[in-house]
């Protein structure tokens, strides 16, 4: 397995972190995608592709180029369609033949709340959505797929994304975004789902972890502490937006200011999202309402 402190893939290059499973990042280096999508080669015959990444030449003959004698692409699998995991996978399945698996279409798995926010205008925020993605085959949580030497378990995750999806290979899990080792995954409404975010945390904490491979960043050693730490930084995080409204109401934009007072004005309009996303959380909750119709220029109040 390679350290978290050795982590340094470089684009094009096959990393092998285990028996059957191999790395390759993707030339796409940004502050929302860090070193770069990694695309993962699972098996050792009839391969699955997990996240074949945004559409790249290079990566599309990376993944090619990786594939030793007597193996092929069997299944080309995707986590969810931000459009840094998804666009190669539509000409990869044409060069190669292998059919696309995923959750759904952009809008598969969202929430009522958030379509109803779409409905209303609101935009989506971060990496971008892949609004051309189409699976061939269409997973639903709990189901399997299985080639020789490999099976994989699919566990919705949503809340990053509503199609978002996790997948159990034995006592390893391919998280994708929603559990990284290097930051905490975005949750930006009407995309992302703060309430389906905790739920989903909660459910991959109920069970047992060897190791998180993610869709950015150097494999997670410790899953436990990881989930840990990120539902830990949730609720610290709402009670700071509690505790701000208890001293008088605001709009997400305000309450930002008002909690991110380290934050460079450049980065205060995803501080805004954030926010946002913990107030619809907690209008759900009953714990704030907002002035008039749930949107992200209402007044929210606490309430006692």
């Amino acid at each position: 397995m390679l350290p978290a402190d050795d982590f340094n893939p470089k684009p094009g290059i096959p990393v092998a972190l285990q028996p059957g499973l191999r790395l390759l990042l993707a030339p796409n280096p940004s502050p929302m995608t860090y070193l770069g999508t990694n695309t993962y080669l699972l098996g050792t015959s009839d391969l699955a592709v997990i996240d074949p990444g945004p559409l790249s030449d290079s990566h599309m003959q990376a993944i090619l180029d990786a594939l030793q004698p007597g193996q092929k692409i069997s299944h080309i699998v995707v986590t969810h369609s931000h459009l840094d995991h998804s666009p190669l996978a539509a000409p990869l399945s044409e060069r190669t033949g292998a059919p696309i698996y995923a959750f759904g279409g952009p809008q598969a798995g969202r929430s009522t709340v958030m379509s109803q926010l779409a409905e209303q205008g609101l935009a989506g925020g971060g990496e971008g959505i892949d609004m051309e993605f189409r699976p061939d085959i269409e997973l639903a949580d709990g189901d399997r797929l299985e080639e020789d030497g490999w099976g994989l378990e699919v566990i919705h995750t949503p809340g990053h994304l509503g199609n978002h999806i996790a997948l159990a290979w034995g006592d390893v899990c391919f998280t994708a975004d929603h559990v990284m080792g290097w930051a905490s995954s975005l949750v930006s409404p009407p995309d992302g789902d703060l309430t389906d975010f905790m739920k989903a945390c909660h459910r991959l904490r109920a069970r047992d972890w060897s190791i998180f491979h993610a869709g950015h960043g150097a494999p997670i050693t410790d899953p436990s502490g990881r989930l840990d730490w990120l539902i830990r930084h949730r609720l610290e995080r709402e009670a700071q937006i509690l505790d701000a409204l208890a001293e008088r109401s605001g709009t997400a934009r305000d309450l930002a200011q008002r909690i991110y007072v380290e934050t460079p004005p450049a980065l205060l309009p995803a501080a805004e999202r954030n926010v946002f996303a913990h107030l619809v959380d907690l209008t759900g909750k009953d714990r704030v309402a907002p002035q008039g119709a749930l949107s992200v220029q209402s007044s929210f109040h606490r309430i006692a």
